[in-house]
């Protein structure tokens, strides 16, 4: 286990992984359709996009969070 005081970068990574890997799959899906390397074409994507997406996450999270806890205050 990991000590909780790493809960912001384990929220990222696991984000980051879901996220990236969800939107590359449909993405790819859009715009080739399901094509016989489809898998190997959304893994590629997914790799790519989460190595853009965790440290974007980690720069933009305590942003969104400010934000959203200055909305919910309303």
């Amino acid at each position: 286990m990991v000590s909780k005081k790493y809960l912001h970068q384990v929220q990222a990574l696991l984000l980051s992984g879901f996220m990236s890997f969800i939107m590359s799959g449909a993405i790819t899906f859009i715009n080739l359709g399901f094509v016989d390397n489809f898998f190997s074409i959304w893994m590629h994507a997914g790799i790519i996009a989460y190595m853009i997406a965790f440290p974007t996450i980690l720069l933009v999270f305590p942003i969104a969070r400010k934000l959203a806890m200055m909305i919910a205050s309303r």
